[in-house]
C-alpha cells in the first residue's frame, strides 16, 4: 500500500496513506528521516542510557529512568494495549527503524559521537511518553516541603507555593462563535516547555480514507496526542497542575544472602532488588541498585547508608543481572553519587514500628519510592491516541479522553457545529490527602492508594473559557498551581472583542504585560524618595512611570529584571533562609526544585509581604536593590540580556551556545511566557514550544508556529526556518489543499 509525503513551504510533513496502520508507518518513518538525532537521544533517554554517549552529566537522568523502571513500565503497558492498538504502534515503530539509517546519514550528531541508530521496538513510543512526563506532576517538590518543614517550620510549608522551576504549564483559550468574526469557535493557545532544540513538538498532517488530522505530535509518539484538527473538531490542552504521583519513606533491610526487604503496614515485606551497569563515555562504569518495593520503584537512596554493595543479592523472584535484560543493544546504567550516603527522608510523620529496628544481621537504612499511575495500573492511555484521530466532535473527543491516564490535563475542543468542551481529563488516585503534600511512611496504612480514580472536573462553556495552570477547574486535583496572571489577563483581552478572527489571536499569544511587577513596584513605591541617593530615586522614578511591558526593546524592562534580581537575591541571603541555603541530601536531577534561589524568585510576591523575613527587612532590601540598580551602569535593553537558552543534546554548530541565540520578550507570568531565573540569569529556557489556532469555521485559515522548524538536521533549509516568525510572534498559515504542496520525489511503498 503506498505512503505519500508532501510538504509545504516551511519542510512540514503531510502524509497521505491507504488506511490507518500504513499512516502510523508514514509517521514513523518521516519522523525518523526528518529527526533522527532526536528520536535516538529520546530512546536512550526513555531507557536510561544517554551518558554512554553524551557523558558523565547525562548520569543523574539514566540513573533516575532506570530506578524509576520507566522502560519496564512501559513493557508492562504495551502488553496490555488492544489489539489494534498494539499494531498501530507497531506500525510507527516499523516506520521509525525503516527511516533511521537514512535519516541517521543526514544527521552529523551521529558521526560526532560515534553513535549507530539502535533498534526501537514496539514499547519504545510508550517509554518516550513516560520519560517525557515523568516530571510532569512535579514530585520534588514534595522533598522540597519536607526540607521547609524541617529547617525552617511546619508553619511556612505553604510559603513557596507558586509554580515554581521544573513545572510545565501552557496557555489555552476556546472561544465561542458568540465572540468570533465568523460565527464559528476558535481553539488557541501555547504549551510552554523547556525549549529544546529540536522542538519538542512537530507539525504534522495525518490523511487516509478514516480520518485527515493536523496538529503537534511528540516526536516518537504516534498520532497527536495534545493538540489536534480534523477539520471537524479540534482539542487542545495545559497541564492541569494535579497531585497524581507519591513518594513514600520506605525503611529497607538487606539480608546476608542479599535480599532486600521494606517495612509495610503488615511489617517486613520482599522488595526486588538487582543492579545495573553502564558505560559512561570516557569514564569508568558505574553500577547501580534497582529496587522495588510494593509501593513502588526506589529513587533515593537504593544503594544503603550502611554501604552494602549494590546487588550483593537478589531480592525475592528477581535475578541479579547486568544492565536490563528487557533493553536489547544498549549499554546499561551508571549511578549517581548523589543517592548514596544518607538519603533519610526529613519530616517523619509516623513512629516506625517496634520491630523496625536494625540488626547486624539485616542492616537497615532510610530511602525514598516513587509511586505513579502508569506502574501501578500498567496502562498508559495510548488508546486514546487513534480514538482522537477518529474523532468527529466534542462528544467523541470526549468519550476518548475518558481513558486517559497521563499526564493529567485540563482539555478543551470545539467543533464546526459549536459544541464546546472544558474538563480535566487523567488518573488522579483516591488517596489520604497528606500524601499530596509530603513524603508519607510507607508503613502506615493510611497512605495506601484505594485502587479508584477521582472523579475528573468539567464545566459548561459560555462566551469563552482560559486555562492557564491556575486554580479553577483543576483546583481539587492539586495543590500548588500557577499565579492567576496569566489566565486574568487572557480573559481581559479576549473580553475586549466579540469579533476574533485567527489572525488576530496572535495579539494574545504575545502580549507583554506583567501583572506580577504590580507587588515589587508597590513595594519600590513605598520606599522614602528622600533617603535615597539621587540616582537610586531616578531608578524609582523611572519603574514607577514604566508601563509593566516586558518588550524585548525596553530598557524599563531591564531596569526592572535588574532591581528584582537584586531583591531576590538579598531576599535569598536573609538569614531567615540560612537553613535553607544547605544542600538538601537528593540527587542532583531534584535541584531545580529545591535550590532556594529560584523558590526565592518565583515566590516573591508572597514574600515581599508575608513569611520569616520582617516587615521593615524587606524594606530596607528593596531600598539597598535600588541604590545597587541607580550604582550600577544603566542595563541594555531586555532582550539583550533576556534570550533564548535551548537544551540541545550536543550544541549546534550553526550558533554559539549563547551569543548567537535571540533576545526575547516576555517574562514567566507574562502571556509571553519565556521564564528566567530572576536574580540568577536572565537567560530563558522555559517558552513556546509551539503556537497554534484552530479555526472550527475553516481549516485553512487554523495558524501555527514551532520556535526552529520542522527538520532536526543542521545546514537543512527549515531547520530553524520558523525562528523568525516565532521571535516575532508571528504564525505560519495552515496549508490543506494538497495541490498547494509539494510532493516529495521518493514516494515509500
Amino acid at each position: 500500500m503506498s505512503i505519500e509525503v508532501y510538504r509545504d513551504p516551511f519542510g512540514i510533513p503531510h502524509l497521505r496513506a491507504g488506511d490507518p496502520r500504513e499512516l502510523a508507518r508514514a509517521q514513523g518513518l518521516v519522523t525518523a528521516r526528518d529527526r533522527a538525532w532526536q528520536l535516538e537521544v529520546e530512546r536512550h533517554r526513555a531507557q536510561g542510557t544517554t551518558a554512554a554517549f553524551l557523558g558523565a552529566a547525562e548520569t543523574g537522568w539514566d540513573t533516575f529512568v532506570r530506578q524509576a523502571r520507566l522502560a519496564d513500565t512501559a513493557r508492562r503497558c504495551h502488553d496490555r494495549l488492544d489489539a489494534e492498538t498494539a499494531a498501530w504502534v507497531r506500525a510507527y515503530v516499523d516506520g521509525v527503524n525503516e527511516g533511521l539509517a537514512e535519516g541517521a546519514r543526514r544527521a552529523p550528531e551521529f558521526a560526532a559521537t560515534g553513535l549507530e541508530p539502535g533498534r526501537w521496538e514496539p514499547w519504545t513510543p510508550l517509554a518516550v511518553w513516560l520519560s517525557t512526563h515523568i516530571l510532569f506532576a512535579g514530585f520534588p517538590t514534595k522533598l522540597w516541603r519536607e526540607q521547609v518543614a524541617r529547617r525552617l517550620g511546619e508553619e511556612w510549608t505553604e510559603l513557596f507555593a507558586t509554580d515554581g522551576p521544573g513545572t510545565a504549564g501552557s496557555n489555552g483559550w476556546v472561544v465561542s462563535g458568540a465572540r468570533t468574526a465568523s460565527g464559528a469557535p476558535i481553539v488557541a493557545g501555547d504549551p510552554h516547555r523547556f525549549i529544546e532544540a529540536p522542538g519538542v513538538y512537530q507539525q504534522i498532517r495525518l490523511s487516509c480514507p478514516e480520518h485527515d488530522v493536523l496538529g503537534l505530535a511528540v516526536p516518537g509518539v504516534p498520532g497527536l496526542a495534545h493538540f489536534g484538527h480534523t477539520g471537524r473538531v479540534a482539542w487542545a490542552i495545559t497541564n492541569a497542575m494535579a497531585d497524581y504521583q507519591d513518594l513514600y519513606r520506605e525503611r529497607l533491610r538487606r539480608h546476608p544472602d542479599g535480599r532486600v526487604e521494606a517495612l509495610g503496614p503488615a511489617g517486613w515485606e520482599p522488595a526486588t532488588a538487582h543492579t545495573e551497569t553502564i558505560r559512561v563515555a570516557d569514564a569508568a562504569p558505574v553500577a547501580i541498585e534497582v529496587i522495588e518495593t510494593a509501593r513502588g520503584p526506589v529513587i533515593i537512596g537504593a544503594a544503603g547508608e550502611r554501604g552494602a554493595a549494590p546487588g550483593a543479592g537478589t531480592g525475592t523472584g528477581d535475578t541479579a543481572v547486568t544492565g536490563d535484560p528487557g533493553v536489547t543493544g544498549d549499554p546499561g546504567v551508571t549511578g549517581d553519587p548523589g543517592v548514596t550516603g544518607n538519603p533519610t527522608a526529613p519530616g517523619d510523620t509516623g513512629a516506625v514500628p517496634a520491630d523496625g529496628g536494625a540488626t547486624d544481621a539485616a542492616p537497615e537504612w532510610e530511602a525514598v519510592s516513587l509511586r505513579y499511575p502508569p506502574r501501578v495500573t500498567g496502562e498508559s492511555g495510548f488508546a486514546v491516541l487513534p480514538a482522537l484521530l477518529r474523532a468527529r466532535n466534542v462528544e467523541d473527543v470526549d468519550r476518548a479522553l475518558d481513558r486517559w491516564i497521563e499526564p493529567v490535563n485540563v482539555v478543551q475542543a470545539a467543533d464546526a457545529d459549536g459544541g464546546l468542551l472544558h474538563r480535566v481529563a487523567g488518573y488522579v488516585p483516591v488517596r489520604d490527602r497528606l500524601n499530596s503534600l509530603r513524603v508519607v511512611p510507607a508503613w502506615e496504612a493510611a497512605h495506601a492508594w484505594t485502587g479508584e480514580s477521582t472523579a475528573t472536573p468539567r464545566a459548561e462553556v459560555g462566551e469563552r473559557a482560559v486555562m492557564a495552570n491556575a486554580r479553577g477547574l483543576a483546583a481539587p486535583l492539586g495543590v500548588e498551581f500557577a499565579p492567576p496572571h496569566r489566565a486574568e489577563r487572557i480573559t481581559a483581552l479576549l473580553d475586549a472583542s466579540k469579533a476574533w478572527t485567527p489572525s488576530a489571536m496572535g495579539a494574545v499569544h504575545t502580549d507583554t504585560d506583567n501583572p506580577s511587577a504590580r507587588r515589587l513596584l508597590d513595594a519600590v513605591r513605598d520606599t522614602d524618595e528622600a533617603a535615597l541617593s539621587p540616582a537610586a530615586r531616578d531608578v524609582r522614578r523611572t519603574l514607577l512611570g514604566w508601563d509593566r511591558r516586558m518588550d524585548a526593546d525596553s530598557t524599563d524592562a531591564a531596569l526592572y529584571a535588574a532591581v528584582r534580581g537584586a531583591v531576590v537575591r538579598r531576599l535569598a541571603a536573609h538569614e531567615a533562609f540560612t537553613e535553607l541555603r544547605t544542600p538538601a541530601p537528593y540527587p542532583e536531577l531534584f535541584r531545580p526544585w529545591l535550590a532556594l534561589g529560584p523558590r526565592v524568585a518565583f515566590a516573591l510576591e508572597t514574600l515581599l509581604v508575608g513569611g520569616p523575613v520582617p516587615a521593615g527587612d524587606v524594606r530596607g532590601i528593596v531600598r539597598a536593590s535600588l541604590e545597587e540598580a541607580g550604582a550600577a551602569e544603566a542595563p541594555p535593553a531586555w532582550g539583550v540580556t533576556h534570550r533564548l537558552a535551548p537544551w540541545q543534546a550536543l550544541p549546534d554548530e550553526e550558533r554559539t551556545p549563547d551569543a548567537a541565540w535571540p533576545g526575547l520578550a516576555g517574562d514567566h507570568d507574562c502571556v509571553l511566557s519565556t521564564s528566567s531565573v530572576p536574580g540568577f540569569t536572565d537567560r530563558s529556557a522555559r517558552a513556546s514550544a509551539a503556537r497554534y489556532v484552530w479555526d472550527l469555521a475553516d481549516r485553512e485559515r487554523s495558524l501555527w508556529v514551532v520556535p526552529f522548524g520542522a527538520s532536526g538536521v543542521p545546514g537543512d533549509p527549515h531547520h530553524h526556518d520558523q525562528l523568525p516568525l516565532w521571535l516575532r510572534g508571528g504564525l505560519a498559515p495552515v496549508v490543506t489543499d494538497w495541490n498547494d504542496l509539494v510532493k516529495e520525489e521518493h514516494e515509500q511503498n
